[in-house]
């Protein structure tokens, strides 16, 4: 692929969490993350996506929703569960994307906030409508996902580079 290629990236945060006396990293889903998990997947299934790769936190809640999500997809892409999405910073978060092979046109990031949100709000140079205000009023709550699209390649993902096509959150 080439520096005029086209890229997706999907930023899903994980379904709601319970609180409990685990550890966060080892939170479970809440009963509506469980029963919104499915439905994230079915919305993502309408954007007509098909992932290349899905990078998945370690953290219990979102092997959880990604678990109950990627069934709803019309078929599963290749998933590598990445410790370093879990309490990533946003420069964490941009490091990675630039790792990713240059194979992947559509990527599918299933992390946490504030990584999630910070990480849309700062690829996103340009918006369709008003996308980028409704994703800001909103606070990218749990289940929601953000479409970045960009074209180039992934080393060149930083700041601003892409646009925002598509915002989704389950109970809006």
């Amino acid at each position: 692929m080439s520096v005029d290629t086209p890229r997706r990236i999907v930023l899903l945060r994980h379904a709601k969490a319970d609180w409990n006396q685990e550890s966060d990293h080892e939170r479970p889903l809440a009963e509506r993350g469980r029963k919104d998990a499915p439905v994230a997947g079915r919305r993502l299934a309408e954007t007509g996506i098909a992932f290349d790769l899905a990078l998945c936190s370690t953290a219990t809640r979102t092997r959880e929703t990604w678990k109950l999500a990627v069934p709803e997809l019309p078929q599963r892409p290749k998933t590598v569960y990445e410790e370093r999405l879990y309490e990533a910073s946003l420069g964490e978060l941009i490091a990675l994307l630039n790792e990713t092979s240059e194979d992947v046109a559509d990527l599918l990031v299933i992390g946490h906030n504030p990584g999630m949100h910070a990480l849309a709000d700062a690829l996103a140079g340009e918006a369709d409508g008003d996308l980028l205000a409704r994703m800001n009023r909103s606070g990218f709550p749990t289940s929601a996902f953000a479409v970045v699209t960009f074209t180039g390649t992934w080393k060149s993902v930083e700041h601003g580079v892409g646009r925002l096509v598509d915002f989704w959150t389950p109970h809006a």
